[in-house]
């Protein structure tokens, strides 16, 4: 039978913090290249220097997101504006043994990955005399147990604390709303205080996952994997730590992604002006991997985003998926959201093959979407409201 019109499937809602504001965090033992790569990664100058926790405060910085449709939509339109979207990105220091217990910075640290929304945990594959390693040799394997450990660790003193809050309100109190709360949060000390394991592994429910948002669980935060390499391994593509990392990887956290990357190659890059860029990465037959970095960084965070585009100004408006025209909308303006009539919409890839606004509306790949509408990440994006007064068009801020 076909669904009733209204019917839309139920979808969960998203594990972390509701916004498009978010931030992915750099997360590692001392000494691993933290610094180094965010400073390639938003041309900074954050301190790097050869003694654990140089970075105290966390260094914040926002990098475009690379993207071929908005250099296209930039080349189509040549606007007066441009406005890409951006990854916030913070440098975290290292983290040691025993930070779960105060050891180190552990504590202070440990909060600073809590403001966080994503993590880039990098480890170190490298070998360099002239930088010391915390634990004394490298060994990325044991370094990457150490984190998982110290942030699961974290979880479970967070866990026990209000575990204990609620046992007194609804076991011994006798509180019968609190039941589906305690319910989940038996199910999230399953997880993480009986197996250890993170907690993004569950297939967790609607209630469970307002609950985990509730408390933000270090471990229920997405994670990427860095390898930092020599630049010598990076160029040839190889490194004896690789294939364990990879094995650790699809055993403690499958499916996640891992990217190898050199903070040597990608520093003496920065150096260089284009055209010497140009002609060292094709001489060694190798390029930089820090646009994959950055997308997949940004993916990582549930964001996407859709276009507005003319010859003021073409911009990419950030969103989480799954969110609907009218909210897209108000990502404007609020009068957007509050007036929404209709979207009209036409995906990338339609406007690019047809070559115009009035090519798609002849082939039909002009939209009319409403209210219901959840928006595609690379929609380029009409939309029209009421303001009071009467019908106004948006097609940017």
């Amino acid at each position: 039978m076909a669904p009733k019109k209204g019917d839309e499937v139920e979808r969960k809602p998203l594990i972390g913090r509701i916004g498009t504001n978010l931030r992915i965090g750099i997360v590692g033992v001392p000494n691993v290249g933290k610094s180094t790569f965010f400073n390639v990664l938003t041309k900074s100058a954050a301190p790097a220097e050869n003694f654990p926790f140089c970075t105290i405060d966390p260094n914040e910085s926002r990098v475009p997101v690379p993207d071929e449709r908005f250099d296209f939509l930039c080349e189509y339109h040549k606007p007066l504006s441009k406005v890409p979207a951006f990854l916030n990105v913070v440098d975290i220091a290292g983290l040691v043994k025993g930070a779960s217990e105060g050891q180190g910075l552990g504590n202070a640290f440990l909060s600073h990955i809590s403001a966080c929304d994503a993590i880039f945990h990098l480890c170190r594959a490298f070998e360099d005399s002239d930088v010391t390693h915390v634990e004394g040799e490298v060994d990325p394997v044991r370094d990457l147990d150490i984190i998982t450990e110290e942030l699961r660790l974290k979880d479970e003193e967070k866990l026990k604390q209000n575990l204990e809050k609620l046992e007194k309100m609804y076991v011994r109190g006798g509180d019968k709303k609190l039941k589906p709360e305690y319910d989940s949060m038996m199910k999230i000390k399953q997880l993480i205080i009986d197996e250890k394991k993170p907690l993004r592994f569950a297939d967790w429910n609607a209630h469970d996952v307002e609950v985990l948002n509730k408390h933000l669980f270090l471990t229920s935060k997405p994670v990427i994997y860095l390898v930092n390499l020599s630049e010598k391994d990076f160029i040839r593509k190889k490194n004896k730590w690789l294939a364990k990392i990879k094995e650790w990887v699809d055993n403690n956290d499958p499916g996640a992604t891992i990217i190898p990357f050199s903070g040597a190659f990608e520093a003496k890059l920065l150096e260089m002006d284009d055209a010497e860029r140009k002609a060292y990465e094709e001489e060694h037959k190798c390029k930089s991997n820090l646009d994959k970095i950055i997308v997949q960084g940004y993916k990582a965070l549930q964001l996407e985003y859709f276009f507005t585009a003319g010859h003021d100004e073409v911009k990419a408006w950030t969103i989480q998926k799954g969110t609907k025209a009218p909210q897209a909308a108000g990502r404007i303006h609020t009068d957007f959201e509050k007036g929404f009539i209709m979207a009209e919409v036409m995906h990338y890839k339609d406007f690019k093959e047809e070559g115009s606004e009035a090519s798609c509306k002849s082939a039909g790949k002009y939209r009319q979407q409403g209210r219901n509408y959840a928006v595609e990440d690379g929609d380029i994006i009409f939309f029209k409201f009421n303001a009071g007064a009467g019908l106004k068009d948006a097609k940017k801020k």
